[in-house]
């Protein structure tokens, strides 16, 4: 959205480096038709969350209430997350498939809290536990 908005030259008006001109009225004018724009835009792409900023005084309100709302995280994602990557094995999974249910949790877990990425090690870990035994010479074979 952040993107739209600076390509249509609207992002000043919702950054807030733009604030309201008192020159003229022709300028308060144009301000004013490019922070309908910008709330135009933003309103109808997030049309599902559009009850959180319904009441937003300004642009720049609305823009930090969505921004806040997407950053904030979801314990209850991030705890299922871990609990599936815990309990993870390859079962009747192909090598490919399980790598990348594995890489696939750890992106998530790491989309949903940087500070708690996953690291390349620990993946691996977690990999290696969870592949069916007769993988074990392979990986006896690799740790060698």
């Amino acid at each position: 959205m952040g993107s739209y908005l600076q390509g249509h030259e609207l992002w000043e008006v919702v950054a807030g480096t733009k604030t309201t001109p008192l020159e003229s009225a022709e300028a308060l004018r144009k301000w004013r038709i490019k922070a309908g724009k910008a709330m135009f835009g933003l309103k109808t792409t997030i049309q599902d969350l559009v009850e959180h900023i319904r009441d937003a005084e300004t642009l720049k309100v609305a823009w930090d209430t969505l921004a806040k709302l997407f950053s904030r995280k979801n314990e209850a994602r991030l705890q299922l997350l871990e609990n599936e990557l815990t309990g993870i094995s390859q079962g009747t999974l192909s090598i490919s498939q399980y790598f990348t249910e594995v890489k696939n949790i750890c992106r998530e877990i790491s989309q949903l809290d940087p500070e708690e990425k996953i690291s390349e090690a620990r993946m691996r870990r977690i990999i290696i536990h969870g592949l069916l035994p007769e993988y074990n010479g392979f990986m006896a074979a690799v740790r060698g």
